[in-house]
């Protein structure tokens, strides 16, 4: 079940991230304007952010098996429907409903969550994440392998057809688990508010992981256009490999969920965090030849996703130790507030480079880890 996990989080989540290095053929089909061509990402995090924050919560009140399976057939449809507009505006409203869809997936942690022994939840959760994370990490390389074997429009297709196949699986497969909240939606969602100002721990993991993955979606959503500018000048074959050679961040995931179980938490938080401002440092200072900046480039991938990784699950392993009838709203807030610094991260990414170029972003990039640091020096 642990597998069926895993695997599940990442088909689920990569919907999210398949045009992140697609941003230029997808604005060239639609006819986007390249400065907002950041707003093609960035609404997708949206879409999951009010997801998480009014979809989510409903796993403490319907039967869950039910609420995934509705919410990835309605992912299916809006990866459909991106894959056939040419309209800008059709494409970005597709966008944000793959993202509203996606939360299937924050469903699924907390359900796995449920399923472990407290004991090894760290662990478990640990492996569940990894799956969601090397979703994340390949289907930036996938998404640029098929578009350069077919064409963009063809990974939307491909995705549809696995999501809804992987719905009708869950389905099959997945125990009923019906929660007993005794609250109806309304007092469900008014109650994530009193979550969110009586639970400090939530508040500051959300602000380490929000610095994060801000940092990661600039990352992310800005280096293919560098890669493919003149100075790398990459094919999308090329930027696959790139991104490709940044899964290797993932396996700070699990050592991460091990450390959290044994209770080092706290300098597990510090080490991430650490990596997340080492990774943009490093071509700040690092400047050579076309193919030493490349390798730089290459490290900065790998260490920038460990240290997101290794935080993400460090949080998540404090926050199901919390009382199980809270962690899907408790989840929901979680990562809604951290995808916030998601969707700043990469619509500030695109603007950065048009605006500033490479070093723009980087600089931009290093501000959001050493934030996080700050507020850990509170802790």
């Amino acid at each position: 079940m642990v597998w069926l996990f895993a695997t599940a989080t990442g088909l689920i989540v990569a919907n999210l991230y398949y045009a992140q290095t697609l941003i230029g053929p997808i604005s060239r089909a639609t006819g986007l304007d390249p400065g907002a061509a950041g707003l093609i990402v960035t609404l997708t995090q949206i879409g999951y952010c009010l997801g998480l924050l009014f979809i989510v919560p409903l796993g403490d009140l319907l039967e869950n098996r039910r609420l995934i399976f509705i919410a990835l057939l309605t992912t299916a449809l809006a990866l459909l429907a991106a894959s056939l507009t040419s309209s800008a505006a059709l494409f970005l409203l597709a966008a944000f409903c793959i993202g509203l869809g996606s939360v299937a997936a924050q469903i699924v942690v907390p359900f796995a969550a449920h399923l472990s022994r407290p004991e090894t939840r760290g662990q478990t959760v640990g492996k569940v994440m990894s799956g969601l994370l090397m979703g994340i990490m390949l289907a930036r390389p996938v998404a640029s392998l098929v578009a350069d074997a077919l064409s963009w429009h063809a990974i939307f297709v491909i995705s549809a057809v696995s999501t809804t196949a992987l719905a009708f699986l869950l389905r099959a497969r997945l125990p009923q688990r019906q929660p007993d909240s005794g609250l109806h939606y309304f007092a469900l969602l008014g109650s994530m508010w009193h979550l969110l100002k009586t639970t400090p721990i939530l508040r500051r993991r959300a602000a380490y992981q929000a610095c994060m993955f801000g940092a990661f979606s600039l990352f992310w959503t800005s280096v293919s256009l560098e890669l493919t500018g003149p100075r790398f000048q990459l094919s999308q074959t090329g930027v696959a490999i790139f991104a490709l050679v940044g899964v290797a961040g993932a396996i700070a995931s699990p050592i991460a969920g091990r450390r959290a179980d044994h209770g080092k938490s706290r300098s597990t938080t510090a080490v991430a965090l650490t990596l997340g401002a080492l990774a943009f440092a490093l071509p700040l200072l690092i400047h050579s030849s076309r193919l030493v900046d490349l390798g730089v480039l290459v490290l900065t991938s790998i260490v920038l996703d460990m240290g997101v990784s290794a935080n993400l699950v460090t949080g998540q392993r404090a926050i199901f130790a919390l009382p199980a009838d809270i962690r899907s709203r408790l989840n929901g807030l979680y990562m809604a507030l951290f995808f916030m610094g998601g969707a700043l991260g990469s619509s500030l990414g695109g603007w950065m480079f048009a605006a500033h170029g490479w070093n723009g972003v980087l600089w931009a990039g290093l501000a959001f880890p050493v934030t996080a640091l700050c507020v850990f020096a509170t802790e």
